[in-house]
């Protein structure tokens, strides 16, 4: 019978504990849409028959290569209620009684037929915009509520330290304050609540973040590979994320697949008891990466002993797993206790409560389409999309000239999958809102005054022997050439993939996304052969690069006149390049070093300063660095009194300090930009990084206009966080407002002294 009262693990049979840590079903093989209707499957009724339920079940939604699913014949978007509840009757009915939690991932909207698709993360990190991250993050969960979704799979935690990595695009920034800003956003927006325990409404959702933790530190920028970091580096890069998602009550942690110098985190108690839960004092869900279980055999004897390891380490729920099917050989073994068991189910059983599964009624979901109103989907996609776009540098051919006819080329000029991102569902046939940068700017300048050629693939030549030729055609016969080149994540109904969904094979256009890390992130020379021929016809050049990681731009950068980068920028990322062009200004920032040449990484701009030289066939490491923008007119000055103290007490106990910067806008259009505030930390016996993000604000300034910013750094911005979390040290701490990569002559100090007002560094 359905569970109405409160339930405890005790209380529950053996069989029935087990079933409710375990997630190994897929949800599109759990139900299927037949005839117009929902239909469980016998693999749904044999789990159940197993376990007596389900703890939770894992894309009932999802729609995309991997899952086979298509509009064909995927759940549509506005019956998902009724596959959800398909699902729920049957295993209430026949089960112990206790509902199934459904998970869905929603890494930049959700992943299901008709679900908003956002700019990716690496997007939204361009746009270093807290408050529409928050109220993006609002609307992705009103719509998956809305569904009958109950917790959605968040990307943010990961810190991008590897440009070759294929999950860059999943990052906010290489800079952890960014992604600390970010994440904690999108847990409030999707989440509506920051209390820990907390009901979560009906208009939002619990959030899973993910990965915990180290994955952008992998070997080589490769998925999944080692982090051989130290827990300096841990805490002050990776953990930094994590501590600001657990402080906006996030209700759950996924374990990623990555060891850290040798334990894997899905085994790590250190990092999924002491540190998150011990020491930060969160006590919420941690779910196991699909099958990062079962890889633990390289690390264990067998399934059972798999199973100890994370049970005993603090993973909660399996996803995809065998090994938590071995729990009962693992007790009888005395390789875990079965007291770890119940904490594991009580936590699951915890999060149906926050929900409203257990004990009271559920809330009712949201109204979509009223919450889509509300926000003003489109609207709110359009200004995040628009904000993805940096404009690197301009030499004055910007904005495209009135009456120009312009040449628009390359193999991101026309292709709206190049904008999306990984983790996409299909788009819906009729998609008015999409828009490539060919489709936006011939409605915008008119079909007549815009010509038209791929040129290349994105990683080879094409097949017509011609397509060069008729790029040099196209663009001798314009006034202008707009060459659109980059990557792209996406994914084919033909591809191969591997056990969890990585693309595993042949993708022969794909070069991004997970399973798709590069040794090489140089634009290929299929694509510059198209800026060439540009070129060569004698016309002024853009370069537009439409990709999801930073990338080598050293070969392109001669060729063209003027240089935008745009993240992933989703559905609406033709209008909001074609704007930028328009216009001639742009309002992103880089949320990424890009580096000068291939195999000179590291290059984050906040790594630690180096005594070394550098390569002797590569003397410049970093061509652009993290916060790059051109904005001609926008100048950012230091108060001659930004230096100030705090004492390290006062800190602690919730003090800051202000640091206040003028902002001008002498350039001849309106202005809405970030402001980034740099800082380097002087610890005595520390190696001091080059720079660090410590705030960012808006400045939204008219023509002639000058605004007063005022940034307030209080213990997260100057605290240590060597063990990640903040803590208050007397430290010197430089600060600029300035792009230097290096600090600048004339950088204000900012100290935080001890109880004699001073700081070891100055004694």
């Amino acid at each position: 019978m359905t569970a109405t009262a409160p339930v405890a693990a005790a209380a529950l049979p053996l069989r029935t504990r087990i079933g409710q840590v375990n997630q190994r079903l897929k949800g599109w093989e759990a139900v299927r849409w037949v005839d117009g209707a929902p239909r469980v499957t016998d693999v749904l009724r044999r789990e159940v028959d197993r376990w007596g339920g389900l703890g939770a079940l894992y894309g009932v939604l999802r729609a995309d290569p991997w899952s086979a699913v298509r509009w064909s014949d995927g759940i549509p978007p506005e019956r998902s209620a009724e596959a959800y509840a398909a699902v729920q009757e049957h295993v209430t009915r026949y089960g112990d009684g206790l509902p199934v939690l459904f998970v869905e991932e929603a890494p930049h909207g959700l992943m299901a037929l008709g679900g908003t698709t956002l700019p990716v993360n690496l997007a939204l990190g361009a746009g270093m915009d807290e408050a529409l991250t928050e109220e993006l993050g609002a609307l992705v969960a009103a719509e998956a509520r809305a569904r009958g979704t109950h917790v959605a799979l968040v990307s943010g935690l990961d810190v991008l330290r590897d440009p070759r990595w294929g999950r860059a695009e999943e990052c906010f920034s290489e800079d952890p304050a960014l992604a600390a800003l970010l994440v904690a956003a999108t847990v409030r927006g999707m989440q509506g609540s920051a209390s820990p325990g907390a009901p979560i409404g009906g208009a939002h959702v619990a959030v899973v973040a993910k990965h915990l933790a180290g994955q952008g530190a992998g070997i080589g920028g490769r998925n999944g590979s080692g982090a051989p970091i130290g827990p300096r580096e841990l805490g002050e890069i990776h953990l930094r994320p994590a501590h600001a998602a657990a402080g906006a009550g996030v209700a759950g942690f996924m374990a990623a697949y990555n060891d850290i110098d040798g334990v894997p985190c899905s085994a790590n108690r250190d990092l999924l008891t002491g540190t998150i839960r011990d020491r930060w004092g969160w006590d919420g869900l941690v779910m196991a990466d699909g099958t990062a279980i079962d890889r633990l055999r390289d690390s264990a004897p067998d399934p059972a002993a798999a199973a100890a390891l994370a049970l005993g380490a603090g993973v909660d729920l399996s996803l995809w797993d065998e090994a938590f099917t071995h729990v009962e050989e693992a007790l009888d073994r005395g390789l875990v206790g079965e007291d770890v068991l119940d904490r594991a189910v009580d936590r699951v059983l915890d999060l149906k409560r926050r929900l409203g599964l257990l004990g009271n009624a559920a809330p009712a979901p949201g109204d979509a389409s009223a919450a889509a109103a509300a926000r003003d989907v489109a609207a709110l996609t359009a200004r995040a999309a628009r904000q993805s776009v940096v404009l690197v540098r301009d030499a004055g051919v910007l904005p495209l000239p009135a009456g120009a006819t312009v040449a628009v080329v390359g193999p991101n000029a026309d292709d709206l999958d190049a904008q999306l991102g990984d983790y996409t569902p299909p788009r819906p046939p009729d998609d008015p809102d999409a828009s490539t940068v060919l489709s936006a700017l011939a409605d915008r300048l008119g079909a007549a005054r815009v010509r038209y050629a791929p040129g290349s693939r994105l990683r080879g030549p094409l097949d017509d022997p011609d397509a060069l030729d008729a790029v040099s055609r196209v663009c001798a016969a314009a006034d202008l050439a707009v060459v659109v080149l980059g990557g792209s994540s996406r994914r084919s109904y033909e591809d191969e993939f591997a056990a969890n969904g990585a693309v595993d094979g042949p993708a022969p256009d794909t070069t991004n996304g997970e399973g798709v890390d590069l040794s090489s992130v140089a634009l290929p020379e299929a694509q510059l052969a198209v800026a060439r021929a540009a070129r060569a016809a004698g016309r002024p050049v853009v370069g537009v690069v439409v990709d999801g990681r930073p990338r080598v731009l050293s070969a392109l950068d001669p060729l063209v006149d003027a240089l935008l980068v745009v993240p992933f920028p989703g559905p609406a990322g033709g209008d909001a390049v074609s704007e930028a062009l328009l216009a001639g200004t742009a309002p992103g920032r880089l949320p990424a070093t890009f580096p000068a040449a291939d195999g000179v990484f590291p290059v984050a701009h906040d790594e630690r300063a180096e005594t070394a030289r550098g390569y002797a066939d590569s003397r410049a490491l970093r061509a652009l660095p993290l916060g790059t923008a051109h904005a001609p007119g926008l100048t950012a000055t230091l108060r001659p009194d930004a230096g100030a103290s705090v004492a390290a007490s006062a800190l602690a106990a919730g003090a800051a300090v202000e640091v206040t910067v003028d902002v001008r806008n002498d350039g001849p259009t309106a202005l809405d930009v970030p402001v980034p505030l740099y800082g380097r930390r002087r610890e005595r016996g520390v190696r001091p990084r080059r720079r660090g993000l410590l705030g960012v604000r808006r400045a939204r300034l008219a023509p002639g206009e000058t605004v007063v910013l005022t940034y307030p750094l209080g213990l997260d911005a100057l605290g240590s966080w060597a063990t990640g979390e903040p803590v208050a040290l007397p430290v010197a701490v430089a600060v600029w407002c300035t792009p230097d990569a290096d600090e600048p002559e004339g950088a204000a100090v900012v100290r935080v002294t001890d109880d004699e007002g001073t700081t070891p560094w100055e004694r």
